[in-house]
């Protein structure tokens, strides 16, 4: 075969999807379904105490499966919580996973499912294609609007000993099953609400001009770009608003299948940086960087930002390519402004210091590879000094 045909192929990934309001309630059903006789659930301390976690247990007691829960997840999961999991998975002779939460626990449970039945340690298999063996049945149920990690082949680990977030990128990681329920959002607070929102935002920027972009992924990017437009400042001001949430979480379904299969660039690498090292909110991190990456990306994108600004509803003319990059800049500014996602890195806890280390990790990210222009050190470190 032409190996230049080879370059240009492109593969689609997708778990099966249930989605609409209910669907957290079919865990026990779909569970039985995959044969498993002891579920894993994996959640955290917050969506515990919003009720959803007890949603789930409920319905495999209705389903008449016993069950393990394990809630020792924080933010930017880390490594050892990976293997604390793994290991009681083991103990406990569980045989599927069932993730319910934002993407801490579903990044968390693939960890889990990799450790699980790959041995080692979550750190040996970072990187792309580096999982040998299936991990178990997965099913997630996401609870925020934005991370996407229940269609997704990512999962984003923290490695507590280096103080880097490492990406591990494998089909063996992605859910077997999402049950995508909308519902599950209005419990989120508005500051979560903004930070997931641009999260997804910020997904669908950087799949649509991702090197490794296809028709499938810039059709999802295209429609996750209008709905965050139209509908994140409504569930920002109204969370209980239904239309809202319904909404951002097709939004987040969207950017997902975009970016899963056609990864993502430098904002995430930066943001992952920023994670890493200082433990920072990975929303917050991505919705102060998107609209430097775009200035700094848009010579080498061939008019794809415009496109995306078109998407979110604003007039450009297509004869004055510089002014309209400074328009779609100044859409991502105000909407990010209107969520109050408004703190410098310095407000945030960085030290100007920090800057040539931050920068060094986020130019070993494997998200870099898919970025539409080159990025070295010292591009990196300006981009972080202007959000400084």
């Amino acid at each position: 075969m032409d190996p230049q045909l080879l370059f240009n192929l492109r593969k689609f990934l997708v778990p099966e999807i249930v989605y609409g309001e209910g669907a957290l309630g079919l865990a026990g059903r779909h569970a039985i379904n995959m044969g498993a006789q002891k579920p894993f659930i994996i959640s955290d301390p917050g969506v515990s105490e919003s009720g959803w976690t007890a949603k789930v247990e409920q319905s495999l007691v209705e389903a008449g499966l016993p069950f393990v829960t394990f809630l020792e997840v924080s933010p930017n999961p880390k490594d050892y919580q990976v293997m604390a999991g793994a290991e009681l998975y083991r103990q406990e002779q569980c045989d599927l996973i069932l993730a319910v939460g934002g993407g801490s626990p579903m990044d968390l449970a693939k960890g889990v499912g990799v450790v699980a039945n790959n041995g080692g340690h979550i750190t040996d298999y970072e990187g792309v294609d580096e999982i040998s063996s299936p991990v178990p049945p997965l099913i997630f149920i996401p609870t925020t609007a934005g991370t996407s990690a229940d269609v997704s082949q990512f999962a984003i680990i923290s490695d507590t000993s280096r103080e880097v977030k490492i990406a591990i990128v494998s089909k063996m990681v992605i859910p077997d099953l999402a049950l995508v329920d909308p519902a599950t959002t209005v419990t989120m607070s508005p500051e979560l609400t903004a930070a997931t929102g641009m999260d997804a935002l910020c997904h669908a920027f950087e799949a649509y001009v991702s090197t490794a972009s296809s028709p499938l992924t810039d059709m999802a990017a295209e429609k996750a770009v209008a709905l965050v437009a139209e509908n994140l400042r409504g569930a920002f001001a109204q969370p209980a608003n239904m239309y809202y949430r319904q909404n951002m979480m097709m939004a987040s379904l969207m950017a997902g299948l975009a970016f899963s299969n056609a990864s993502l660039g430098l904002v995430h690498a930066m943001a992952h940086s920023l994670g890493g090292l200082k433990n920072l909110p990975h929303g917050e991190c991505n919705g102060l960087l998107l609209e430097h990456v775009v200035r700094f990306n848009a010579p080498h994108v061939d008019g794809k930002y415009q496109q995306l600004g078109r998407a979110m509803g604003l007039v450009l003319d297509e004869f004055s390519e510089g002014n309209d990059i400074e328009i779609v800049v100044e859409a991502i500014s105000a909407l990010r402004k209107d969520l109050q996602i408004v703190q410098t890195l310095g407000e945030m806890g960085v030290n100007r210091s920090d800057l040539a280390k931050l920068a060094q990790f986020a130019s070993q990210d494997p998200c870099l590879a898919t970025n539409p222009r080159e990025a070295g050190t010292s591009e990196i470190e300006t981009i972080y000094l202007q959000i400084y």
